[in-house]
């Protein structure tokens, strides 16, 4: 079926991210399998089939999103069959995405997070404890992605110009300023780890207390006990901490198109998502303080 083929032109050639690599692999082995079962060559697969296998996935209880997800997987999966000259048409070209309620990026309030990174005694004075606040200033005072704080290593720091330097998705670069505060916890972190001595020399940025590169659920396991002290919430997530990032900037006024270049959007409309934050807060506020509301 040419998945392997198919999964190596996304990574190497598209640069997409590991984490579409892998959910485009579940989605297209899902529906060889549906074809496998209903006897069906993948060649053959018409317009109105294409429709028939969403319509079973909607009916076994997929989220719109889900079902989004597979439409393009499997779009992208057929542009390149077609491209090889293994199939002739592609059956989901015209198929259209179903509609998906739009969901407000879910934020903490800045004020009590800038309190907590600024408190005395939050953070321990060991290795791992300036580690856990470098890893809590960066994100929200740079608003990267998780995948993006992990690539980071030593070298793309610029304590000269005070910026970074970000590799967002597909390795597409981009600088990102550094405020005085998270210059001085960036020095400080980096002269400690220097201390360790560790055996592996590693230069990534972000690592573990043996000195080997941070894995993902380590800055989750990191974000999530700290922005316990200050959130009941459920969702407690580094994208938490981007989404905080944001919104901080364009409720003091920031341009938006500067928010999407700082975020490294690839268009406007992805940014645009949280001035529906900073609207339903202005009702709330209104709401709050009106004599009349």
């Amino acid at each position: 079926m040419f998945i392997e083929r198919f999964i190596n032109f996304i990574q190497y050639e598209k640069r997409y991210s590991n984490h579409t690599l892998i959910a485009y692999r579940h989605e297209i082995q899902r529906f060889v399998t549906y074809l496998a079962l209903h006897d069906i060559d993948i060649g053959d697969v018409t317009h109105r089939e294409a429709r028939t296998y969403l319509a079973a996935l909607l009916e076994e209880g997929q989220s719109p999103a889900s079902i989004n997800r597979s439409l393009s997987a499997l779009r992208t999966y057929y542009k390149f069959l077609m491209r090889e000259g293994n199939v002739s048409q592609n059956p989901f070209s015209l198929v259209k995405a179903l509609k998906t309620p739009k969901k407000l990026p879910v934020v903490v309030d800045k004020d009590k997070l800038s309190s907590l990174l600024d408190r005395d005694g939050v953070f321990p004075d060991t290795f791992e404890g300036i580690r856990d606040k470098t890893v809590l200033e960066l994100l929200f005072g740079t608003g990267i992605r998780l995948s993006e704080l992990l690539q980071i290593h030593d070298e793309h720091i610029d304590f000269y110009n005070r910026n970074i330097l970000i590799f967002g998705k597909r390795n597409k670069e981009r600088l990102v300023p550094l405020n005085q505060t998270l210059m001085r916890q960036l020095q400080l972190y980096i002269n400690e780890k220097k201390t360790q001595r560790f055996d592996n020399n590693s230069t990534c940025l972000i690592v573990t207390k043996e000195g080997k590169q941070a894995y993902p659920g380590l800055i989750y396991d990191i974000v999530k006990y700290y922005l316990g002290a200050i959130s009941s919430q459920q969702k407690k997530s580094p994208h938490v901490l981007r989404h905080t990032f944001a919104t901080a900037l364009l409720d003091n006024g920031a341009d938006l198109n500067a928010i999407k270049e700082l975020l490294g959007h690839a268009g406007l409309a992805a940014t645009q998502v949280y001035t529906h934050n900073s609207v339903e807060r202005l009702k709330s506020v209104y709401k709050q303080a009106h004599p009349k509301a």
